[in-house]
C-alpha cells in the first residue's frame, strides 16, 4: 500500500484524475470500479474536463440501494449519468449498476459477479470510505471474502447519506446490494480517496489499525497495489506520516505527478 498525501482536497483529487487518465490512456479498454459520493463529484467533473475517451471502457459500480429503479433520481445509475456518463464519450451498454430493483436480488448479485468477470475483471477500483469505515457498502462484520450481495446499512451509514434524501435519515433505503469485498480485492489496483477532517479517525483505522471486519476497508491493507490518497485534514492522524511522504517522494512512479503539480 502507498499512502499520497496532498496539500489539499483539490490537490488530492488531481492526483487521483491523473492517474484513472493514465490509465486509460496505457489500456484505452480499461474496466473501472467506480464509486459515488461529494468527492468523487469533483474527481468526475474533472475527468470530464480532462477530455479523456472512455469509448473503449467498462465500467462497474460498487453499489445501489435496493428498492430504487435505475431511472428514480436517487439511484446511483442517475447519479453516473448526471455526474459523468451524460458528459463523456462512453457506450452505456458498457457501464453497469447493480439491479436494486431486481426481483430476485440473490440472482441479481450473482449475474452482477458474472459480468464483471466476463470483462476479464476490474483493472482499477475506485474507492471511498465511509464513517462506518466501509467499502462499497460493505458495513461493519462484512466477510472480506463476500461477493456482491445484499447489505443491512447501519444507522451510520444512512445519516451520512441523508442529504441526498432531504436531508433526513429515514428516508434513506435501509438495505443496498453492493459487491463484496472480495470482489473489490481481485481488482487489479485500488485507489481509495478521503477528504476531509471528518474522516482523519478512519482513515488512520483503515490504514493503520488492525486488520478487521468492523473496519472492512482495512481489508485494503492486504491488497498488493493500493493508493490511498489523502488531503492534509484527512491525514491529521496517520503514524506513518514521515515514511509515507519519502515514497511519494522518491518512487519513480510518482516522478510525472509531482513534476505536473509543479
Amino acid at each position: 500500500m502507498e499512502v499520497i498525501i496532498r496539500p489539499n482536497i483539490d490537490h488530492a483529487v488531481d492526483l487521483v484524475v491523473k492517474l484513472i487518465v493514465s490509465r486509460i490512456k496505457e489500456k484505452p479498454d480499461t474496466t473501472l470500479g467506480l464509486a459515488t459520493g461529494r468527492t468523487m463529484e469533483r474527481v468526475y467533473a474533472r475527468l470530464i474536463a480532462s477530455g479523456v475517451s472512455f469509448a473503449q471502457c467498462q465500467t462497474f459500480n460498487l453499489d445501489e440501494y435496493i428498492g430504487l429503479r435505475h431511472a428514480d433520481p436517487n439511484s446511483y445509475r442517475s447519479y453516473m449519468k448526471a455526474h459523468l456518463f451524460d458528459h463523456v464519450e462512453i457506450n452505456l451498454a458498457n457501464t453497469h449498476v447493480p439491479d436494486g430493483s431486481a426481483a430476485d436480488l440473490k440472482k441479481a448479485a450473482r449475474d452482477y459477479e458474472s459480468l464483471i468477470a466476463d470483462a476479464g475483471g476490474i483493472d482499477l477500483q475506485l474507492l471511498g470510505i465511509g464513517y462506518a469505515g466501509h467499502i462499497g457498502f460493505n458495513e461493519p462484520l462484512s466477510s472480506f471474502k463476500s461477493r456482491t450481495r445484499d447489505k443491512a446499512l447501519t444507522p451510520t451509514t444512512r445519516a451520512q447519506n441523508a442529504e441526498m434524501f432531504g436531508g433526513d435519515a429515514d428516508n434513506v433505503p435501509k438495505r443496498a446490494l453492493t459487491m463484496g469485498v472480495g470482489t473489490i480485492l481481485d481488482a487489479s489496483e485500488l485507489v481509495l480517496l478521503a477528504t476531509g477532517a471528518a474522516k482523519a479517525a478512519i482513515v488512520a483505522k483503515a490504514v493503520e489499525g488492525p486488520i478487521t471486519s468492523m473496519v472492512s476497508a482495512s481489508a485494503i491493507q492486504m491488497h498488493p497495489n493500493c493508493k490511498v490518497v489523502t488531503d492534509e485534514a484527512a491525514a491529521t492522524e496517520l503514524q506513518g506520516r514521515e515514511y509515507y511522504d519519502f515514497v511519494f517522494e522518491n518512487e519513480p512512479e510518482w516522478k510525472g505527478f509531482r513534476c505536473a503539480e509543479n
